[in-house]
């Protein structure tokens, strides 16, 4: 089985920074893809940020120039450093991953952390 474990949420003022981590556990053999969604109440799930295995990052437009996606490879881990926060940044952040196992090392399905809340609030 597979885990995804996050955290460093929490209750920021506007204009502070939070850092994300989300680590992967279990039975891996490789990730592809990992990436950080979010969830605002009455809202649909959104792409927050994505990275590949080699590096190559994607943003949301409402994230760009203030978010940072990261990874570590050998701790198996993605990081979200989130700068300048503002209210509309509320949301539960979820991480996903898209992993293989060693029993199957050429296919690869999404995994989901628990999620983690951000409060941006004065």
């Amino acid at each position: 089985q597979v885990q995804l474990v996050e955290s460093g949420g929490g209750l920021v003022q506007p204009g502070d920074s939070l850092r994300l981590s989300c680590a992967a556990s279990g039975s891996i053999f490789s990730i592809a893809a990992m990436a950080w969604y979010r969830q605002a109440p009455g809202k649909q799930r959104e792409l927050v940020a994505d990275i590949t295995r080699g590096g190559t990052t994607n943003y949301a437009d409402s994230v760009k120039g203030r978010f940072t996606i990261s990874r570590d490879n050998a701790k198996n881990t993605v990081y979200l450093q989130m700068n300048s926060l503002r209210p509309e940044d509320t949301a539960v952040y979820y991480c996903n991953a898209r992993i293989s196992s060693p029993q199957a090392p050429l296919s690869y399905y999404d995994y989901w952390g628990q999620g983690t809340q951000v409060t941006v609030s004065s």
